[in-house]
């Protein structure tokens, strides 16, 4: 079964002088000094496209919903929807009515009002019932709307009532948004047949976060180049010194597991790097591939990065996950920003997707976001889809269920 997307002339038919109830990720970093300014709209935006799809089809309402940080079940005024709210408003140049909670007693109120023609549910983790997966919740979520959008694909690989169960009660009448569309069909060129030559790069901190995309990574990709703290615990295995380097015992043993895999030839390691004795410190240039003493390292080596980018110069599909060093420190950054602008030389050759939050902030601390193939709104479900060609919340909306 195909998913059904709001592309679709059945949702336009469905959804003309009805109630849509949508499910997105408005999941936003908030600015460290103003907690009520938001950080990051890049999710926010993303959503527009689809709330502007929904509203052109004529329908009655647009009701949407949504989590915020880690509430954990309770009431906490400092995870309201609020900003979310306000800046929507703006963005559409529409009144978005916020509720006081999911479970409000005024929503059915408003849903019978004229006016308030979108209404923005308050966080439904304020709701212990949401991550339970409860469907008595999902329930009366569904009584909301009479069509049901789900593009929240950031949060599609957790089975939660608002993104799992609540498929129940909207058999045929459920539908995949744009940036779930967007997001499906660019994973799908990296999972199914990716063009050759593939070429992944992940880094990050730690290989036991890591350990199954680099498994499902090296049956497709001709080769893996791993940067970042991960590199260390490889480098360990193969009997290289790293110095003070962050290197667990528990990585080095997943690392020694994956080198004595037959696809072992395809891992390629950084053979020289960038250091220094405290974390963030003075620079140190290791022109070796062992790091010797205190020294931690921090990026990888000017010849790792012209090694690394003579790999991609040939390569037709690029995944990227994870920096390749201490990127937020300038003196730590040429590793991670080299990659970079070797992906956006790669624009109009290579299909170059890049997923993780540190990857995507590097992107966009870049400046060549807009030359990359497309870059991911999700990280943890990103690399769950390409460990399994598909996440809970994706399935749900697929085939439905009982």
């Amino acid at each position: 079964m195909a998913l059904k997307f709001i592309t679709d002339e059945s949702f336009k038919t469905l959804a003309k002088d009805k109630k849509v109830l949508a499910r997105f990720d408005f999941n936003v970093p908030m600015d460290k000094n103003d907690p009520t300014v938001i950080a990051d709209t890049t999710r926010i935006d993303e959503a527009v496209e689809t709330i502007k799809a929904i509203l052109d089809t004529g329908c009655k309402k647009v009701i949407l919903m949504s989590h915020f940080g880690r509430p954990k079940g309770k009431i906490d005024m400092q995870y309201s929807l609020e900003p979310v709210a306000k800046y929507l408003s703006e963005k559409l140049e529409m009144d978005v009515t916020l509720t006081e909670t999911a479970l409000d007693r005024g929503i059915k109120t408003l849903l019978g009002l004229n006016e308030s023609k979108i209404i923005l549910l308050q966080n439904l983790r304020f709701h212990p019932e949401e991550e339970a997966n409860d469907r008595d919740f999902a329930r009366v979520l569904s009584t909301y709307g009479d069509v049901f959008v789900f593009d929240a694909f950031g949060a599609a690989h957790r089975k939660h009532a608002s993104t799992y169960e609540i498929n129940a009660f909207f058999k045929n009448k459920a539908y995949g948004g744009l940036l779930l569309k967007r997001e499906v069909e660019s994973l799908d060129k990296v999972v199914n047949n990716p063009a050759k030559p593939f070429v992944a790069i992940v880094g990050g901190a730690k290989v036991s976060d890591k350990i199954k995309i680099i498994e499902a990574l090296l049956i497709s990709v001709d080769k893996l180049l791993i940067g970042g703290a991960m590199a260390y615990p490889f480098l360990k295995a193969k009997g290289h010194t790293v110095g003070n380097s962050l290197c667990s015992d528990e990585d080095v043993a997943l690392a020694k597991r994956i080198l004595g895999m037959p696809s072992k030839t395809k891992i390629v390691l950084p053979s020289d790097h960038v250091a220094s004795k405290t974390f963030g410190g003075a620079p140190v240039d290791v022109g070796q591939t062992n790091i010797e003493g205190e020294l931690i390292g921090l990026d990888i080596g000017p010849s790792t990065l012209v090694n690394y980018q003579d790999y991609l110069a040939t390569a037709k599909t690029v995944l990227w996950n994870g920096p390749m060093g201490l990127f937020e420190n300038p003196a730590y950054a040429k590793g991670t920003l080299g990659i970079a602008k070797t992906l956006a030389s790669l624009q109009g050759k290579a299909f170059t997707l890049i997923g993780g939050g540190d990857s995507v902030s590097a992107v966009n601390q870049s400046g060549l976001a807009s030359k990359m193939s497309h870059i991911s709104t999700g990280g943890g479900a990103s690399l769950e889809y390409i460990e399994n060609g598909t996440l809970p919340g994706i399935q749900a909306l697929k085939f439905g269920i009982d």
